[in-house]
């Protein structure tokens, strides 16, 4: 009950801070394609960014469970993908640095994610890899106390803004590799090395936190900015994505929670016929669905999250509570969007914002289709489809 009333209070303040940055600012800084600096900064200055971080490093030594709870109730403020993207790189991003980065990096990178002042991106999917993650083709080539970085990643979101990347390499060719996740090395690149470029990926929505192309050419990254050993980048790597998955659900319930919202309100108050669509059951089910389904998610989300902490094995559970949330949030939407009719299909009740966000859960950070693809054979034992 404790743990239940300390999520709770987290809700509270965030949303009290939320408050300050209705729909509008959201819709008017997707529009203009302009990340939400005032909502980032007051974030970061309420200690909310480092929520995730050891306190020795300046973090507030709390878990993803927290961390999640922060980013749903940040997405059911109205912000969506938005708010949330702009702040969860530094939350799940880190966690490789966190459990696998040595005392020099941690101290180094730490602190200044925690309060806000260093930004970071995620650098992992490549044009011709995907999700095939052991296909990677960036390459890492050790130089004396440098390694020199030659390659290309795409949806590196926030690299814009980001001072460093958290990159994906390979350091032993695949070829060469006793498996094929073996020979990865992760790195904190620095954004504005000489041979890093970056450039956004026009898009359909979360237009206020860019999705961009990075280029590596030639790039000399120090020794020193490497988390943890060569080749093991993506063992190292999985502590950040199931992290990740977590966070991205809880973002999903979150954007559903703001669409029921707004489709309840119009459903109570618009009047057709004499009567309240609401009272109809056409109208009235879905949205008792849509809830149900939401609620149903966010309990598999906080289980997740509790094991993430825990740090115990939870691929099963990471990517069923993504699968889940993904599903419940979109339901929400587009059942929004329905009820709204005319008007959910214009800007003015945000509705349409939502439904373009909620479409995103279903295919980044991974697609329903691979998610079900690993329970069918690590969860099921059923022979593997690829």
């Amino acid at each position: 009950m404790e743990a239940d009333a300390d999520l709770a209070l987290i809700r509270e303040h965030v949303a009290t801070l939320c408050r300050d940055f209705p729909d509008e600012y959201w819709a008017a800084h997707d529009r203009d394609h302009e990340f939400p600096w005032d909502f980032y900064r007051a974030m970061a200055d309420a200690g909310w960014i480092g929520v995730a971080i050891p306190e020795e490093f300046g973090g507030g030594g709390r878990g993803i469970l927290e961390a999640a709870t922060v980013l749903q109730t940040v997405a059911a403020s109205g912000a969506a993908m938005n708010g949330a993207s702009a702040l969860h790189m530094s939350i799940f991003g880190m966690q490789p640095v966190i459990r696998h980065g040595d005392d020099q990096l941690r101290h180094r990178f730490l602190p200044s994610v925690a309060d806000g002042s260093l930004h970071v991106a995620f650098g992992v999917t490549e044009p011709d890899a995907g999700t095939d993650t052991s296909r990677i083709t960036t390459r890492a080539v050790r130089d004396g106390d440098h390694y020199v970085v030659n390659g290309r990643k795409v949806w590196t979101s926030k690299a814009l803004e980001a001072d460093r990347i958290l990159l994906l390499t390979r350091t032993t060719p695949l070829d060469e590799c006793r498996r094929p996740t073996d020979g990865m090395t992760l790195f904190l690149v620095d954004k504005h090395a000489p041979g890093v470029g970056v450039t956004p990926i026009p898009k359909m929505g979360r237009n206020a936190v860019a999705s961009c192309e990075t280029t590596y050419d030639d790039v000399r990254v120090p020794a020193i900015d490497r988390v943890g050993d060569e080749g093991q980048g993506f063992r190292y790597l999985l502590d950040g994505l199931n992290a990740e998955r977590v966070l991205i659900a809880a973002e999903a319930i979150g954007i559903g929670d703001a669409s029921l919202r707004v489709a309840v309100a119009y459903a109570k108050e618009r009047v057709v016929f004499g009567r309240p669509i609401g009272q109809n059951q056409g109208i009235a089910f879905p949205l008792a669905e849509a809830h149900a389904r939401l609620r149903a998610a966010e309990l598999m989300v906080q289980h997740a999250a509790r094991l993430v902490d825990a740090g115990a094995p939870c691929g099963e559970e990471a990517n069923l509570a993504k699968y889940l949330a993904a599903e419940a949030g979109f339901f929400a939407a587009d059942r929004a969007v329905q009820t709204l009719g005319g008007f959910g299909y214009a800007s003015e009740y945000h509705v349409e914002r939502y439904f373009r966000e909620a479409r995103l859960m279903r295919i980044a950070p991974i697609s329903q289709e691979l998610i079900l693809s690993y329970v069918s054979e690590h969860v099921l034992g059923l022979p593997r489809s690829y």
